[in-house]
């Protein structure tokens, strides 16, 4: 018998949840089973994406084709019909503003019921309004009865002024729209519309990391994402438009070998750190302009990872000094597909210079970084309170124009050549490539490709900087 899923419509903590993922090299839908408060999955599917750049949606109806086909594996993997979806935002330009409400209790009885809790978060978004914003969620912090402070749920009290004070998160209309519109377009509705750092810092952290301050950073394909949270709160979102993907695009460059090659490449021998890789394991690249394959080192290939993620991490660095994220005691948590390559964690303490640990998922057959995020959406929808769920439900269509005091994005860096930047690799990528230094200490291949393919490289930089 096939069960029919209408998440919006279920108690939290009970029922069947989904959760979408639009990232920017595959889309997972998964399915969850809440009981007692237990999240069980059920059913996961996921495809290759396309339509998106740098984690933002590009083309609605390929990516509308690639949500259908994961929602279609999910599906039949659960044994339900998925009709709506919880899907999630990134912080790409995420503002967060504090607002507060006040309302009087019109009930004969003086009680607090849900109309109250409606018209409180009602009162506390009547501000500007910027056209291009849209609400994305509101987080009640606390509700005040009579001056009475510190307040949950407030329903059922008794009392002739209500307050509320919370947070309310906005994003870019764009962006909000062409998710709406792409899940629509795949015959399904969109039943929450989470925000992509809260959903994993209440998913990853526990509640001593999230009140004492710890690091996220989530290692994507199209772009980073490095969030930071402390007192229960989201201190800041930063974008680095760098991922895994430009680690693909390096090789590829460097090598002269397709897309599809350097993405193998870096899955089946990638190694983050140069110290960890071999200078005699060697395998085949098809290179073009060769007829036979090319034999490549696991050091040399190395090189090429490292200097992207050197680049990414030195990046991350630099931001969390100047919001004074290595301070927090927390440390780092690590994450995200690229995050799994081997090295990758070692590499990211080296540069950044404070404890990095990966973070695992414990479910069952899920038990990789690239999967904490969709997991995270389901959890974060299926763990909320009652009293949550109310506020956000009242918040649906109001707008509300807040001032930035979340930093979200960072326009690319001009390409500069110096001394040890790959010039060729700027143009498609958006930022400089390191050059991997010459191989002195590799063994000499006997191959005629092989020296012809490391000579060129190497004359190739020498020219360049001479």
């Amino acid at each position: 018998d096939e069960w029919i899923m209408e998440g919006v419509t279920l108690m939290a903590k009970s029922g069947l949840y989904t959760g979408l993922d639009i990232g920017t090299s595959t889309i997972k839908v998964l399915v969850a089973e809440y009981v007692s408060g237990e999240m069980n999955i059920i059913g996961v599917g996921n495809a290759k994406s396309d339509g998106l750049k740098n984690g933002t949606i590009v083309d609605i109806e390929k990516v509308a084709q690639a949500i259908r086909k994961a929602v279609n594996a999910a599906e039949e993997r659960a044994g339900i019909q998925i009709t709506g979806l919880n899907v999630a935002v990134p912080a790409n330009r995420l503002e967060v503003d504090a607002c507060q409400g006040m309302v009087t209790i019109n009930s004969d009885s003086k009680e607090v019921v849900e109309s109250d809790i409606s018209q409180v978060v009602a009162s506390a978004l009547m501000r500007g309004m910027m056209p291009e914003r849209e609400i994305i969620a509101v987080e009640p912090k606390e509700f005040t009865v009579d001056g009475f402070s510190g307040i949950s749920d407030p329903r059922g009290m008794f009392g002739v002024r209500l307050e509320m004070k919370g947070l309310v998160y906005t994003g870019p209309k764009t962006l909000v729209h062409n998710i709406r519109r792409a899940v629509e377009r795949a015959g399904l509705k969109v039943d929450n519309i989470v925000i992509a750092p809260l959903a994993l810092a209440h998913h990853v952290l526990n509640e001593g990391e999230r009140e004492f301050g710890t690091v996220v950073i989530d290692l994507g394909a199209g772009q980073t994402t490095v969030i930071a949270v402390r007192d229960q709160e989201l201190q800041f979102a930063h974008i680095i438009p760098e991922g895994g993907d430009y680690i693909t695009k390096d090789i590829s460059t460097v090598l002269n070998t397709s897309l599809e090659q350097a993405n193998n490449l870096k899955l089946n021998y990638g190694e983050a750190s140069t110290e960890r890789a071999s200078k005699e394991e060697k395998f085949p690249v098809d290179v073009v302009g060769h007829t036979e394959p090319v034999e490549i080192t696991e050091f040399y290939l190395s090189q090429v990872i490292e200097a992207r993620l050197t680049q990414i991490f030195s990046r991350v660095r630099q931001d969390l000094e100047r919001s004074r994220g290595l301070e927090l005691p927390g440390g780092i948590v690590l994450l995200g597909g690229a995050a799994a390559m081997p090295g990758v964690t070692e590499l990211a303490t080296k540069i950044i210079g404070a404890n990095v640990r990966l973070y695992v998922p414990n479910e069952m057959g899920l038990r990789n970084p690239t999967f904490a995020q969709v997991i995270s959406i389901v959890d974060y929808v299926g763990s909320r309170s009652d009293i949550e769920v109310l506020v956000t439900s009242a918040a649906a269509g109001n707008a509300v124009f807040t001032e930035p005091i979340v930093e979200t994005y960072h326009e690319p860096a001009v390409a500069t050549f110096a001394d040890n930047v790959y010039p060729q690799a700027t143009e498609d990528m958006g930022y400089v490539v390191p050059t991997p230094q010459p191989q002195s200490s590799a063994p000499v291949q006997d191959t005629e490709p092989k020296e012809g393919l490391v000579d060129k490289v190497r004359n190739m930089f020498g020219s360049m900087f001479d």
